[in-house]
């Protein structure tokens, strides 16, 4: 039991601090946890997780009226770690972790090229990509502007939320 306490906790900070380095475009973060959130929103039967889903969901819209390129307002670390946080806390109380790979997936992504960039400097003095986090160096390396990342970025979000669902309504939710 306390062996999965410090798990849990370790999962949830990392992933509120993956989540964190997602905020970095304008509205790539709302664009991106919305999927994950109607996932959320579609796996859970407790109503009080469906509500909750639904008013982050409507939140996150309001905010990217603001936040869309040029963004008007900015979220913060406030913003982003709570949202992090909370999207690992679903993840736990709804007994997902085995999809959280793929749900997770750009999140792990932008914490993975960060984890990546910051050890190959301090071993070999060179850098594997443009700038991290991730969404960065697809800017810089290939000259896609912000929109197209956080369009990208939000495509493959929603293609991993689908998978996650129907992984879990065919396999998990027997």
């Amino acid at each position: 039991m306390v062996v999965y306490v410090i798990v849990i906790t370790l999962f949830v900070v990392g992933s509120a601090n993956a989540i964190n380095f997602t905020d970095g475009l304008d509205g790539l973060l709302g664009v991106v946890a919305i999927p994950t959130y109607f996932f959320f929103f579609m796996v859970s039967d407790k109503s009080e997780v469906q509500i909750f889903c639904l008013i982050m969901i409507g939140c996150l819209l309001g905010f990217l009226i603001y936040n869309i390129y040029p963004a008007k307002a900015f979220m913060g670390d406030t913003g982003s770690l709570a949202i992090g946080g909370s999207l690992a806390f679903l993840a736990v109380l709804e007994k997902v972790e085995i999809l959280i790979p793929i749900l997770f997936f750009i999140y792990f992504a932008e914490q993975l090229s960060v984890i990546l960039q910051v050890s190959s400097f301090k071993l070999t003095h060179k850098r594997i990509f443009r700038m991290t986090p991730i969404h960065y160096h697809f800017g810089l390396k290939y000259g896609w502007s912000e929109t197209t990342i956080v369009t990208v970025f939000g495509f493959i979000s929603w293609f991993c939320a689908f998978i996650c669902l129907t992984y879990w309504r065919f396999f998990l939710n027997s």
